[in-house]
């Protein structure tokens, strides 16, 4: 191939990729639920009705649900709450569609007599880029 042609190539490419849409962010959906009566039966319950009710939505690109790590008490813990819901999302839109979808308003209604607060945080993240070391 001519070098003429592989530098109009070339060009085409860059410019073809400056004007594509950026990639939307991630949105990063953490919940932290304090259990109106704390005890491990009812902490086992919450994080099976997480994985029950909240796994599998599309646009989710990451789930966890666990209860609180009693072991660190570093003055930076904050130890505020008994169990944690994790879910990372594809975008803002995949989001708002979990919000409404009819699996987690059953999650709410069957659980939340389970728990006295509940404190969200979402926030819009990208994921690091993979090094090769941490692959």
């Amino acid at each position: 191939m001519p070098r003429t042609l592989i530098a109009i190539l070339t060009l085409a490419a860059c410019l073809l990729a400056t004007r594509l849409p950026a990639a939307e962010p991630q949105l990063a959906h953490m919940v932290f639920f304090t259990l109106a009566d704390d005890t491990p039966a009812n902490r086992e319950a919450l994080v099976a009705a997480c994985r029950q009710h909240l796994t599998g939505h599309e646009g989710t690109v990451y789930f966890s649900a666990g209860s609180l790590a009693e072991d660190l008490k570093r003055e930076v813990n904050d130890l505020d709450f008994d169990v944690s819901l994790h879910l990372v999302f594809a975008n803002r839109q995949a989001h708002d569609a979990y919000q409404t979808h009819p699996r987690h308003l059953k999650f709410i209604d069957q659980n939340k007599h389970l728990w006295s607060k509940v404190r969200v945080f979402d926030s819009y993240v990208a994921p690091a880029p993979q090094s090769a070391g941490t692959r």
